[in-house]
């Protein structure tokens, strides 16, 4: 077997690079922006390519010698709890396991159980367990995918769509647990919070509901232990699909896990963020990615354990490419640890489906490395029970968090606790900021065009806020006066659309493009109060000598995205899976703004007052904290809880909306003032 799976590795090496494309399969791929596709999609597309690529490229880059790994892997496995949204580790609370029916079969017996992970996160299960067994046996934890049974609005839990797999190793000789998922076992939870349900602050506190499945299977470990009929020194881990993604998480976290098959449950960043996959998967296929991983380095953490990479040629959310090029990754690590004869790669033929040529492979490699024997498989794995009889509950408890868990499965910062300035600021920078470039390029700046109208001047300026994000800033200022302050304004989009139709005013023609784009026709009427505003705004301008800056970052004005939701949320979530956010990033572009209109002439020594349209708070908050000079900061109202503002990686675990505006107040004047 280990002699044919390293055949088809080869043959998979050697075939990938004549492979088209897998973008067209995608709604909306970043290769193929939409046919209304804005100057925005187009440099979003081309952002995440160079990102993507960036990653993979430094993906173990750093692993020469079996020394580096060694050296490297427990900071890696330390990282991948806090991106699993498990650092610190919650408590290992009573399970209070509890057996509520069994089936009886002349094979085997399968018990239905529940326990909680922690108070109230009721985790449903069947236990299937041989009969006749002379001493404690392998163990195998069987996660399952995405597959809900209900009937009637009741769930019966994705463990009976996936009964057959415990039914055959039970068959087998090895004890099974086939575990229910939080979002569609019989309590139900939720796996879409960025995906669907909005629930963008999830990223905002580091929250994953991969974080939670993790959870649900360390404590089925722990579970397990307890059974007599078990040995626990022989635990095994498989699953498909959403259950593969699982597989992973608990065979690179937990070392009990001694050999493991994810089955469709991984792929890389290409893959996620190119072609698009991303977009056929919930949020539990996902860490938090605060690191910056590509998704070799998850899987190189199983090593040297043994560990069989299984997946379908043909399957579109993981593609074949991808999955050999994470498979050529860790093959070198497993190369490294003097175990290659430990890695496999399963490739069969089919579509993302749960197939026999699946199946056998993996109970084979079970039966290596667990049982120590090589056997033939004489049994298929077929289902033999209702949704009804494999239910655990007969009454759902009505103490259960689980439904929500998302709320409070992370511990987050307290105004009740001291606020370290100096960590916090340390802490934002490497895991909310991570994704900022770490040697920034030059700003490119220059000037666009420069127009005069009625003793005002308005000047258009781009700069590149990183390689391919160029952006523009406007300057309004008085003609023939010295200008003694500078105050610029970063705008949201409707702020943005506002400014535009007042500055038409008196410069139409050279705001032409950014007229179009927004969607205003130049040639319609004035509203007085329009003009009255405009004229107010030009003598105020005169009279106190302000150099008036207005900032666009990136996602707003020339470079927003096309207005289909969906779409927009695929683009947020590529974002999550580069380790950053769309609002993180603009951040950056507003500090680079800064610095670019600083750099005008005259404007160096000036006063530099900031001012943030409503939903730019929080952006202009976080940039002043690490954008020196500034000489006050204006915003429509203080820093927001995170289920009100966007999102930033795990800021919500590093201080609280009142200590961000403390921590603000001593960078420079903060006052609040509608807008």
């Amino acid at each position: 077997m280990q002699t044919k799976v390293a055949l088809i590795a080869l043959l998979l090496a050697s075939l990938i690079p004549l492979r088209p494309s897998l973008a067209a399969a995608f709604h909306n791929p970043y290769g193929h922006p939409p046919t209304n596709s804005t100057i925005g999609d187009r440099m979003f597309a081309d952002y995440f390519r160079a990102e993507t690529r960036r990653l993979a490229d430094s993906s173990l880059a750093e692993i020469h010698t079996r020394d580096d790994w060694n050296g490297r892997k427990d900071q890696f496995r330390r990282q991948l709890y806090e991106m699993l949204s498990l650092d610190p580790l919650p408590p290992k609370t009573d399970l209070h396991a509890t057996v509520t029916g069994t089936i009886d079969h002349p094979e085997f017996t399968v018990e239905k159980l529940y326990f909680q992970s922690m108070p109230g996160l009721y985790v449903t299960a069947n236990l299937y367990l041989p009969k006749h067994l002379e001493k404690p046996a392998p163990a195998i934890l069987y996660v399952c995918g995405h597959s809900p049974v209900k009937t009637n609005g009741v769930s019966f839990g994705c463990k009976v769509t996936y009964q057959h797999h415990g039914i055959w190793f039970a068959r087998n000789g090895y004890v099974c647990l086939v575990l229910d998922t939080v979002e569609l076992g019989e309590v139900e939870g939720r796996h879409h919070g960025t995906y669907r349900d909005g629930m963008w602050w999830w990223n905002s506190r580091g929250y994953t509901s991969g974080g939670a499945e993790a959870w649900n299977v360390i404590r089925a470990l722990d579970y397990l232990e307890t059974r007599p009929e078990v040995d626990k020194s022989r635990f095994g881990v498989t699953g498909r699909s959403g259950g593969g993604a699982t597989s992973w998480w608990i065979a690179a976290l937990d070392e009990r896990i001694q050999a493991a098959c994810p089955v469709a449950g991984i792929t890389d960043l290409e893959n996620h963020v190119i072609d698009g996959t991303v977009e056929g998967h919930c949020d539990c296929m996902f860490p938090v990615n605060t690191y910056r991983w590509d998704f070799p380095q998850v899987a190189a953490l199983v090593a040297p354990r043994p560990l069989l990479i299984c997946n379908t040629d043909k399957d579109t959310i993981f593609p074949l490419d991808g999955v050999s090029r994470l498979h050529q990754k860790v093959r070198q690590i497993y190369d490294l640890c003097g175990a290659t004869d430990q890695l496999g790669l399963l490739i069969t033929e089919g579509e993302h489906h749960d197939t026999q040529d699946l199946q056998v492979p993996v109970l084979r490699w079970f039966n290596r490395f667990l049982m120590h024997q090589e056997r033939l498989v004489e049994t298929a794995a077929a289902p033999l029970f209702s949704g009804q009889q494999l239910k655990v509950f007969d009454q759902l408890p009505s103490d259960e968090v689980t439904s929500k868990c998302f709320e409070n499965f992370v511990k987050l910062a307290s105004d009740r606790q001291p606020l370290a300035s100096a960590s916090a600021l340390d802490d934002l920078r490497r895991k909310t900021f991570g994704g900022w470039p770490i040697s920034p390029t030059p700003l490119n700046a220059h000037l666009v065009s420069s127009t005069e109208s009625e003793g005002l001047s308005l000047s258009i300026h781009e700069l590149d806020s990183q390689p391919g994000v160029t952006l523009r800033f406007y300057v309004a200022q008085p003609v023939g006066v010295e200008v003694r302050e500078v105050r610029f304004e970063v705008v949201d989009e409707p702020r943005w659309r506002r400014q535009l139709d007042l500055a038409r005013i008196g410069f139409a023609a050279p705001l032409s493009q950014e007229l179009a784009a927004a969607g205003v026709n130049s040639d319609q009427p004035v509203a007085t109060e329009n003009t009255d505003q405009f004229t107010a705004w030009k003598r105020n301008l005169r009279e106190r000598q302000i150099a008036y800056v207005t900032f666009a970052p990136r996602g707003i004005g020339l470079t927003a995205l096309t207005s289909d939701q969906r779409y927009v949320t695929q683009v947020r979530r590529r974002f999550m899976l580069l380790g950053q956010t769309l609002a993180g990033m603009q951040v950056w572009d507003l500090r680079r703004s800064l610095q670019a209109a600083r750099a005008l002439p005259g404007f160096a020594n000036l006063p530099l007052h900031l001012r943030a349209s409503p939903e730019m708070t929080e952006v202009a908050a976080f940039a002043t904290l690490f954008e020196p000079g500034l000489t006050s900061l204006v915003l429509a109202q203080p820093p927001r809880a995170d289920k009100d503002s966007p999102d930033f990686l795990n800021w919500s675990r590093i201080l609280t909306p009142s200590q961000l505006f403390a921590l603000i107040q001593t960078r420079c004047n903060v006052t609040t003032r509608s807008p």
